[in-house]
Protein backbone atom coordinates (compact mmCIF):
# COMPACT_ATOMS: atom_id res chain seq x y z
CA UNK A 1 0.00 0.00 0.00
CA UNK A 2 2.98 2.76 0.79
CA UNK A 3 4.82 1.11 -2.18
CA UNK A 4 1.53 1.95 -4.69
CA UNK A 5 1.11 5.55 -3.10
CA UNK A 6 4.50 6.32 -3.38
CA UNK A 7 4.08 5.67 -6.52
CA UNK A 8 1.72 7.41 -7.64
CA UNK A 9 3.20 10.71 -6.04
CA UNK A 10 6.49 9.89 -8.47
CA UNK A 11 4.02 9.96 -11.45
CA UNK A 12 2.26 13.05 -10.02
CA UNK A 13 5.61 14.91 -9.62
CA UNK A 14 6.93 13.70 -13.17
CA UNK A 15 3.75 14.83 -14.66
CA UNK A 16 3.79 18.09 -13.79
CA UNK A 17 7.63 18.09 -14.55
CA UNK A 18 6.87 17.53 -17.78
CA UNK A 19 3.74 19.59 -17.89
CA UNK A 20 6.41 22.89 -16.90
CA UNK A 21 8.89 21.69 -19.64
CA UNK A 22 5.99 21.57 -22.53
CA UNK A 23 5.27 25.48 -21.57
CA UNK A 24 8.84 26.67 -21.00
CA UNK A 25 8.99 24.90 -24.52
CA UNK A 26 6.25 26.47 -26.14
CA UNK A 27 7.14 29.89 -24.65
CA UNK A 28 10.45 29.89 -26.09
CA UNK A 29 8.93 28.75 -29.54
CA UNK A 30 6.38 31.67 -29.21
CA UNK A 31 9.00 34.14 -28.24
CA UNK A 32 11.34 32.92 -31.56
CA UNK A 33 8.39 33.42 -33.65
CA UNK A 34 7.23 36.80 -32.65
CA UNK A 35 11.06 37.70 -32.69
CA UNK A 36 11.05 36.51 -36.70
CA UNK A 37 8.20 38.88 -37.57
CA UNK A 38 9.97 41.99 -35.94
CA UNK A 39 11.38 44.07 -38.83
CA UNK A 40 14.81 46.10 -37.97
CA UNK A 41 13.88 50.28 -37.72
CA UNK A 42 14.99 52.35 -40.75
CA UNK A 43 18.05 54.00 -40.81
CA UNK A 44 17.27 58.00 -39.33
CA UNK A 45 19.15 60.11 -41.87
CA UNK A 46 20.63 63.50 -40.81
CA UNK A 47 19.41 66.60 -41.87
CA UNK A 48 19.91 70.28 -40.98
CA UNK A 49 15.98 72.09 -40.61
CA UNK A 50 16.35 76.00 -42.40
CA UNK A 51 14.89 78.63 -40.45
CA UNK A 52 11.86 80.75 -42.41
CA UNK A 53 12.50 84.44 -42.72
CA UNK A 54 11.44 87.61 -43.75
CA UNK A 55 13.87 90.20 -46.00
CA UNK A 56 14.21 93.42 -47.70
CA UNK A 57 16.94 94.65 -49.32
CA UNK A 58 18.82 97.31 -47.86
CA UNK A 59 18.80 100.54 -50.31
CA UNK A 60 20.66 103.84 -49.02
CA UNK A 61 17.80 107.06 -49.33
CA UNK A 62 17.59 110.42 -47.77
CA UNK A 63 14.58 110.84 -45.18
CA UNK A 64 13.40 113.88 -43.82
CA UNK A 65 13.32 113.99 -40.12
CA UNK A 66 9.55 114.26 -37.85
CA UNK A 67 10.21 115.07 -34.71
CA UNK A 68 7.38 114.17 -32.64
CA UNK A 69 5.87 115.74 -29.02
CA UNK A 70 3.32 116.51 -26.88
CA UNK A 71 1.81 119.73 -25.02
CA UNK A 72 -1.44 121.74 -24.58
CA UNK A 73 -2.98 124.47 -26.33
CA UNK A 74 -3.03 127.66 -24.93
CA UNK A 75 -3.55 131.76 -25.89
CA UNK A 76 -1.19 133.56 -26.61
CA UNK A 77 -2.66 136.53 -24.66
CA UNK A 78 -4.48 135.80 -21.38
CA UNK A 79 -5.23 139.31 -19.60
CA UNK A 80 -6.13 139.63 -15.93
CA UNK A 81 -8.25 142.82 -15.66
CA UNK A 82 -8.61 144.60 -12.13
CA UNK A 83 -10.03 147.97 -11.61
CA UNK A 84 -7.58 150.97 -11.19
CA UNK A 85 -9.87 153.24 -9.56
CA UNK A 86 -12.48 151.94 -6.55
CA UNK A 87 -15.87 152.65 -6.53
CA UNK A 88 -19.51 151.17 -7.03
CA UNK A 89 -19.72 149.00 -10.07
CA UNK A 90 -22.93 150.38 -11.69
CA UNK A 91 -23.04 148.84 -15.20
CA UNK A 92 -21.75 145.06 -16.79
CA UNK A 93 -22.03 143.79 -19.98
CA UNK A 94 -24.93 141.42 -20.53
CA UNK A 95 -22.60 139.25 -21.88
CA UNK A 96 -19.91 139.16 -18.78
CA UNK A 97 -20.12 135.78 -18.14
CA UNK A 98 -17.66 132.56 -18.39
CA UNK A 99 -17.18 131.63 -21.75
CA UNK A 100 -18.99 134.01 -23.49
CA UNK A 101 -17.08 136.43 -26.45
CA UNK A 102 -17.00 140.35 -26.12
CA UNK A 103 -16.13 142.22 -29.41
CA UNK A 104 -12.88 144.47 -28.57
CA UNK A 105 -14.09 148.26 -27.61
CA UNK A 106 -17.27 147.61 -26.24
CA UNK A 107 -17.46 148.52 -22.27
CA UNK A 108 -17.44 145.38 -19.88
CA UNK A 109 -18.07 147.44 -17.04
CA UNK A 110 -18.54 150.84 -15.19
CA UNK A 111 -17.41 152.16 -11.93
CA UNK A 112 -19.66 155.24 -10.51
CA UNK A 113 -18.11 158.26 -11.76
CA UNK A 114 -19.69 160.88 -9.73
CA UNK A 115 -16.76 161.72 -7.35
CA UNK A 116 -14.16 161.86 -10.27
CA UNK A 117 -16.41 164.39 -12.35
CA UNK A 118 -16.18 166.35 -9.26
CA UNK A 119 -12.54 165.67 -8.77
CA UNK A 120 -12.20 166.73 -12.89
CA UNK A 121 -14.15 169.95 -12.25
CA UNK A 122 -11.94 171.23 -9.25
CA UNK A 123 -8.72 170.01 -11.81
CA UNK A 124 -10.14 172.20 -14.58
CA UNK A 125 -11.06 175.32 -12.01
CA UNK A 126 -7.41 174.85 -10.34
CA UNK A 127 -5.43 175.04 -13.80
CA UNK A 128 -7.54 178.13 -14.92
CA UNK A 129 -6.80 179.96 -11.85
CA UNK A 130 -3.18 179.41 -12.52
CA UNK A 131 -3.59 180.40 -16.01
CA UNK A 132 -4.76 184.00 -14.82
CA UNK A 133 -2.29 184.11 -12.37
CA UNK A 134 0.54 183.60 -15.13
CA UNK A 135 -1.39 186.04 -17.17
CA UNK A 136 -1.23 188.44 -14.82
CA UNK A 137 2.33 188.23 -13.57
CA UNK A 138 3.69 188.57 -17.39
CA UNK A 139 0.85 191.80 -17.90
CA UNK A 140 2.43 193.09 -14.49
CA UNK A 141 6.48 192.03 -15.46
CA UNK A 142 4.93 194.47 -19.23
CA UNK A 143 4.16 197.38 -17.46
CA UNK A 144 6.46 197.44 -14.49
CA UNK A 145 9.41 197.13 -17.15
CA UNK A 146 7.43 200.29 -19.32
CA UNK A 147 7.40 201.55 -15.66
CA UNK A 148 11.24 201.04 -14.61
CA UNK A 149 12.23 203.46 -17.50
CA UNK A 150 9.91 206.13 -16.85
CA UNK A 151 11.06 206.27 -13.36
CA UNK A 152 14.87 206.39 -14.27
CA UNK A 153 14.28 209.22 -16.64
CA UNK A 154 12.48 211.26 -13.72
CA UNK A 155 15.34 210.18 -11.44
CA UNK A 156 17.84 211.75 -14.22
CA UNK A 157 16.06 214.78 -14.67
CA UNK A 158 15.99 215.16 -10.47
CA UNK A 159 19.20 214.64 -10.41
CA UNK A 160 20.55 217.03 -13.47
CA UNK A 161 18.28 219.77 -11.50
CA UNK A 162 19.51 219.21 -7.99
CA UNK A 163 23.19 219.61 -9.71
CA UNK A 164 21.52 222.91 -11.68
CA UNK A 165 20.91 224.48 -8.29
CA UNK A 166 23.75 222.57 -6.44
CA UNK A 167 25.66 225.22 -8.70
CA UNK A 168 24.19 227.92 -9.03
CA UNK A 169 23.95 228.18 -4.73
CA UNK A 170 28.03 227.00 -4.69
CA UNK A 171 29.15 229.04 -7.31
CA UNK A 172 26.87 232.13 -8.10
CA UNK A 173 25.38 232.12 -4.63
CA UNK A 174 21.89 231.71 -6.07
CA UNK A 175 19.22 229.94 -4.05
CA UNK A 176 18.96 228.95 -0.41
CA UNK A 177 20.97 225.35 1.10
CA UNK A 178 17.04 224.14 2.27
CA UNK A 179 16.44 224.63 -1.66
CA UNK A 180 19.76 222.48 -2.67
CA UNK A 181 18.41 220.18 0.16
CA UNK A 182 14.87 219.59 -1.60
CA UNK A 183 16.40 219.29 -4.95
CA UNK A 184 19.08 216.00 -3.38
CA UNK A 185 15.76 214.61 -1.53
CA UNK A 186 14.02 215.13 -4.64
CA UNK A 187 16.76 213.36 -6.52
CA UNK A 188 17.12 210.63 -4.05
CA UNK A 189 13.20 210.11 -4.01
CA UNK A 190 13.11 209.48 -7.55
CA UNK A 191 16.24 207.32 -7.85
CA UNK A 192 14.82 204.94 -4.66
CA UNK A 193 11.47 204.51 -7.15
CA UNK A 194 13.34 203.43 -9.79
CA UNK A 195 15.61 201.28 -7.85
CA UNK A 196 12.98 199.57 -5.98
CA UNK A 197 10.84 199.05 -8.95
CA UNK A 198 13.69 197.63 -11.03
CA UNK A 199 14.31 195.28 -7.76
CA UNK A 200 10.51 194.10 -8.28
CA UNK A 201 11.01 194.02 -12.10
CA UNK A 202 13.88 191.24 -11.63
CA UNK A 203 11.89 189.45 -9.31
CA UNK A 204 9.06 189.07 -11.62
CA UNK A 205 10.52 186.11 -13.79
CA UNK A 206 10.97 183.80 -11.05
CA UNK A 207 7.57 184.47 -9.75
CA UNK A 208 6.36 183.77 -13.58
CA UNK A 209 8.51 180.58 -13.64
CA UNK A 210 6.75 179.68 -9.97
CA UNK A 211 3.52 180.16 -11.31
CA UNK A 212 4.32 178.09 -14.51
CA UNK A 213 5.35 175.32 -11.91
CA UNK A 214 2.23 175.67 -10.35
CA UNK A 215 0.27 175.39 -13.86
CA UNK A 216 1.94 172.42 -14.62
CA UNK A 217 1.28 170.36 -11.52
CA UNK A 218 -2.64 172.31 -11.71
CA UNK A 219 -2.00 170.72 -15.78
CA UNK A 220 -1.10 166.75 -14.06
CA UNK A 221 -3.70 166.86 -11.51
CA UNK A 222 -6.43 167.77 -14.53
CA UNK A 223 -4.60 164.91 -16.61
CA UNK A 224 -5.03 162.69 -13.34
CA UNK A 225 -8.36 163.46 -12.81
CA UNK A 226 -9.32 162.76 -16.65
CA UNK A 227 -7.39 159.73 -16.38
CA UNK A 228 -9.33 158.21 -13.25
CA UNK A 229 -12.91 159.35 -14.90
CA UNK A 230 -11.85 157.74 -18.07
CA UNK A 231 -10.73 154.74 -15.93
CA UNK A 232 -14.46 154.00 -14.54
CA UNK A 233 -15.28 152.38 -17.63
CA UNK A 234 -13.84 149.70 -18.75
CA UNK A 235 -13.61 148.28 -22.34
CA UNK A 236 -12.60 144.97 -24.00
CA UNK A 237 -9.10 145.21 -25.43
CA UNK A 238 -9.44 142.51 -27.74
CA UNK A 239 -11.87 140.52 -28.71
CA UNK A 240 -12.08 138.49 -26.03
CA UNK A 241 -13.45 135.41 -24.28
CA UNK A 242 -14.28 135.32 -20.72
CA UNK A 243 -12.28 133.29 -18.47
CA UNK A 244 -13.25 133.61 -15.48
CA UNK A 245 -15.18 136.16 -13.55
CA UNK A 246 -16.56 137.45 -10.14
CA UNK A 247 -18.32 140.84 -10.74
CA UNK A 248 -21.50 141.66 -10.51
CA UNK A 249 -23.59 145.53 -10.89
CA UNK A 250 -23.55 147.06 -7.21
CA UNK A 251 -20.34 145.32 -6.02
CA UNK A 252 -17.23 147.89 -4.76
CA UNK A 253 -14.15 147.11 -6.43
CA UNK A 254 -10.73 148.22 -5.30
CA UNK A 255 -7.72 148.84 -7.41
CA UNK A 256 -5.85 146.08 -8.12
CA UNK A 257 -8.74 143.36 -7.41
CA UNK A 258 -8.33 141.13 -9.99
CA UNK A 259 -12.39 140.19 -11.19
CA UNK A 260 -11.62 139.46 -14.83
CA UNK A 261 -9.64 137.04 -16.62
CA UNK A 262 -9.78 137.69 -20.52
CA UNK A 263 -8.25 135.39 -23.31
CA UNK A 264 -7.18 136.34 -26.76
CA UNK A 265 -7.97 133.42 -29.06
CA UNK A 266 -7.00 134.40 -32.44
CA UNK A 267 -3.59 133.08 -31.75
CA UNK A 268 -2.71 129.87 -29.51
CA UNK A 269 0.24 128.42 -28.58
CA UNK A 270 1.82 124.89 -27.29
CA UNK A 271 4.79 124.70 -25.74
CA UNK A 272 6.30 121.00 -26.89
CA UNK A 273 8.83 119.26 -24.84
CA UNK A 274 11.41 117.67 -26.85
CA UNK A 275 14.28 115.36 -26.56
CA UNK A 276 17.28 117.38 -26.41
CA UNK A 277 19.43 115.00 -28.62
CA UNK A 278 16.44 115.13 -30.92
CA UNK A 279 16.51 119.06 -31.14
CA UNK A 280 20.71 119.29 -31.03
CA UNK A 281 20.56 116.49 -34.59
CA UNK A 282 17.58 117.41 -35.94
CA UNK A 283 15.36 120.81 -35.54
CA UNK A 284 15.92 123.67 -37.98
CA UNK A 285 18.04 126.51 -36.78
CA UNK A 286 18.13 130.08 -39.16
CA UNK A 287 21.73 130.56 -39.88
CA UNK A 288 22.76 133.92 -37.32
CA UNK A 289 23.52 136.83 -39.01
CA UNK A 290 27.31 138.01 -39.35
CA UNK A 291 26.20 141.44 -38.16
CA UNK A 292 24.39 140.86 -34.89
CA UNK A 293 26.33 140.39 -32.01
CA UNK A 294 27.21 136.55 -30.30
CA UNK A 295 24.29 135.03 -27.63
CA UNK A 296 24.57 132.36 -24.95
CA UNK A 297 20.83 131.47 -26.42
CA UNK A 298 19.63 129.26 -29.26
CA UNK A 299 19.29 130.62 -33.04
CA UNK A 300 16.04 131.56 -34.40
CA UNK A 301 14.23 128.45 -35.36
CA UNK A 302 12.73 127.69 -39.02
CA UNK A 303 9.32 128.83 -39.29
CA UNK A 304 8.44 125.72 -40.60
CA UNK A 305 4.48 124.43 -40.68
CA UNK A 306 3.82 121.81 -38.03
CA UNK A 307 0.96 119.15 -37.79
CA UNK A 308 -1.45 119.18 -34.96
CA UNK A 309 -3.78 116.49 -34.11
CA UNK A 310 -5.58 116.71 -31.14
CA UNK A 311 -5.07 112.75 -29.00
CA UNK A 312 -8.63 112.34 -28.13
CA UNK A 313 -9.78 112.92 -31.59
CA UNK A 314 -8.93 108.96 -33.97
CA UNK A 315 -10.76 110.66 -37.03
CA UNK A 316 -7.49 112.39 -37.83
CA UNK A 317 -8.55 115.96 -38.03
CA UNK A 318 -4.86 117.69 -38.27
CA UNK A 319 -4.29 121.76 -38.03
CA UNK A 320 -1.28 123.34 -39.08
CA UNK A 321 0.94 125.49 -36.56
CA UNK A 322 3.83 127.48 -37.39
CA UNK A 323 7.56 126.82 -35.21
CA UNK A 324 8.10 129.89 -33.49
CA UNK A 325 11.13 129.93 -31.05
CA UNK A 326 12.86 128.03 -28.39
CA UNK A 327 11.04 128.65 -24.97
CA UNK A 328 13.48 126.95 -22.56
CA UNK A 329 16.21 123.85 -21.93
CA UNK A 330 15.12 121.94 -18.65
CA UNK A 331 18.13 120.52 -17.10
CA UNK A 332 16.41 118.09 -15.08
CA UNK A 333 14.37 116.77 -17.47
CA UNK A 334 17.10 117.12 -20.50
CA UNK A 335 14.31 118.61 -22.96
CA UNK A 336 14.14 121.37 -25.14
CA UNK A 337 10.83 123.63 -24.69
CA UNK A 338 9.67 125.04 -28.19
CA UNK A 339 6.35 126.72 -29.11
CA UNK A 340 4.48 126.43 -32.28
CA UNK A 341 1.48 128.84 -32.98
CA UNK A 342 -1.64 128.46 -34.35
CA UNK A 343 -3.72 130.74 -35.93
CA UNK A 344 -7.34 131.48 -35.63
CA UNK A 345 -8.15 130.92 -39.01
CA UNK A 346 -6.31 127.73 -38.91
CA UNK A 347 -7.83 125.89 -36.03
CA UNK A 348 -11.03 126.13 -37.52
CA UNK A 349 -10.45 125.49 -40.87
CA UNK A 350 -12.16 122.52 -40.49
CA UNK A 351 -15.20 123.82 -39.91
CA UNK A 352 -17.28 123.84 -36.94
CA UNK A 353 -18.73 120.11 -38.00
CA UNK A 354 -16.04 119.56 -35.98
CA UNK A 355 -14.06 120.35 -32.89
CA UNK A 356 -12.07 123.01 -33.61
CA UNK A 357 -8.50 123.15 -31.81
CA UNK A 358 -9.09 125.30 -28.29
CA UNK A 359 -7.38 125.88 -25.54
CA UNK A 360 -6.83 123.03 -23.16
CA UNK A 361 -6.70 120.21 -25.75
CA UNK A 362 -3.55 118.09 -25.48
CA UNK A 363 -2.10 117.31 -28.72
CA UNK A 364 0.38 115.61 -30.47
CA UNK A 365 2.71 118.15 -32.50
CA UNK A 366 4.84 116.70 -35.62
CA UNK A 367 7.53 119.01 -36.04
CA UNK A 368 9.86 118.84 -39.57
CA UNK A 369 13.17 118.55 -38.91
CA UNK A 370 16.50 118.33 -41.13
CA UNK A 371 16.84 115.19 -44.03
CA UNK A 372 18.57 112.29 -42.86
CA UNK A 373 21.47 111.13 -45.74
CA UNK A 374 22.51 108.05 -47.27
CA UNK A 375 20.62 106.05 -44.40
CA UNK A 376 18.94 102.32 -44.81
CA UNK A 377 15.49 102.33 -43.40
CA UNK A 378 14.28 99.26 -41.49
CA UNK A 379 11.34 97.40 -39.66
CA UNK A 380 12.18 98.52 -35.61
CA UNK A 381 12.40 94.79 -35.09
CA UNK A 382 15.60 94.41 -38.03
CA UNK A 383 17.83 95.37 -35.22
CA UNK A 384 18.02 94.41 -31.66
CA UNK A 385 18.77 96.21 -28.78
CA UNK A 386 22.31 95.76 -29.40
CA UNK A 387 22.34 97.14 -32.19
CA UNK A 388 22.90 94.32 -34.19
CA UNK A 389 21.13 93.04 -37.55
CA UNK A 390 21.09 89.70 -38.87
CA UNK A 391 21.42 89.38 -42.88
CA UNK A 392 21.53 86.47 -45.24
CA UNK A 393 24.64 85.46 -47.06
CA UNK A 394 25.14 84.12 -50.54
CA UNK A 395 24.70 80.30 -49.30
CA UNK A 396 21.57 81.59 -47.43
CA UNK A 397 22.90 81.64 -44.39
CA UNK A 398 22.85 84.28 -41.25
CA UNK A 399 25.17 86.38 -40.80
CA UNK A 400 25.68 89.13 -37.77
CA UNK A 401 26.54 92.89 -38.31
CA UNK A 402 26.64 95.98 -35.86
CA UNK A 403 25.27 98.88 -37.04
CA UNK A 404 24.76 102.36 -36.12
CA UNK A 405 21.37 103.37 -35.35
CA UNK A 406 20.62 107.61 -36.70
CA UNK A 407 17.42 107.48 -35.58
CA UNK A 408 14.22 105.22 -34.24
CA UNK A 409 10.68 106.90 -35.71
CA UNK A 410 7.45 105.12 -35.45
CA UNK A 411 8.15 101.30 -36.47
CA UNK A 412 10.91 102.08 -38.43
CA UNK A 413 14.59 102.40 -37.15
CA UNK A 414 16.96 104.27 -39.66
CA UNK A 415 20.72 102.99 -40.05
CA UNK A 416 23.98 105.04 -40.58
CA UNK A 417 26.76 102.14 -40.97
CA UNK A 418 27.10 98.84 -41.12
CA UNK A 419 25.29 97.79 -43.86
CA UNK A 420 25.83 97.91 -47.61
CA UNK A 421 24.15 98.86 -50.54
CA UNK A 422 22.26 95.50 -51.69
CA UNK A 423 22.24 93.53 -48.09
CA UNK A 424 19.65 91.40 -47.58
CA UNK A 425 18.39 92.11 -44.08
CA UNK A 426 16.07 89.77 -42.22
CA UNK A 427 12.93 91.22 -40.86
CA UNK A 428 12.01 89.02 -38.87
CA UNK A 429 12.02 89.24 -35.31
CA UNK A 430 15.26 86.38 -34.13
CA UNK A 431 16.13 85.67 -30.78
CA UNK A 432 19.32 84.77 -30.13
CA UNK A 433 19.91 82.62 -33.30
CA UNK A 434 23.03 80.59 -34.26
CA UNK A 435 25.58 81.98 -36.61
CA UNK A 436 25.51 80.56 -40.37
CA UNK A 437 22.14 79.20 -39.41
CA UNK A 438 20.52 77.70 -42.42
CA UNK A 439 17.73 80.19 -43.64
CA UNK A 440 14.79 79.84 -45.77
CA UNK A 441 13.45 83.19 -47.53
CA UNK A 442 10.00 83.83 -47.63
CA UNK A 443 8.12 87.02 -49.23
CA UNK A 444 10.44 90.16 -48.96
CA UNK A 445 9.49 93.12 -47.17
CA UNK A 446 8.87 96.58 -49.29
CA UNK A 447 10.54 99.46 -47.63
CA UNK A 448 8.57 102.34 -46.56
CA UNK A 449 9.21 105.09 -49.60
CA UNK A 450 10.60 108.74 -48.13
CA UNK A 451 8.31 111.44 -47.21
CA UNK A 452 8.19 114.47 -50.13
Amino acid sequence: MDSKEKSRQKKHVMLRIAICVLILVIGWVAMNGLASLKQPPAEAKTEERPIMVQTTTAQPRDYPVVITGFGEAVPLTVVTVAPEVSGRVVFTHPMLKTGQRIPVGEVMFRIDPADYEAGLQEARAGVAQWQTSVARLKKQFAIDTQRVKTLERSAQLARTEFERINLLFEVDRVGTRSGVDQAERAYNGALDQADQLSQAVSLYPLQIREAESSLLSAEARLAMAETNLSRCTVKAPFDARIKSVSLETGQYVSPGQNILTLADDTVLEIQVSLDSRDARHWLQFETPANDLPPTAWFATLKPVDCTIRWTEDKTGTAWIGILNRVVKFDQQTRTLAVAVRVAATSATENGYRTLPLVEGMFCMVDIPGQTMRDVFQLPRQAVNFENKAFLVNAHNRLETVDVRVERIEGDYVYVGQGLNPGDTVIVTRIIDPLENALLEIADAVTAREPAS
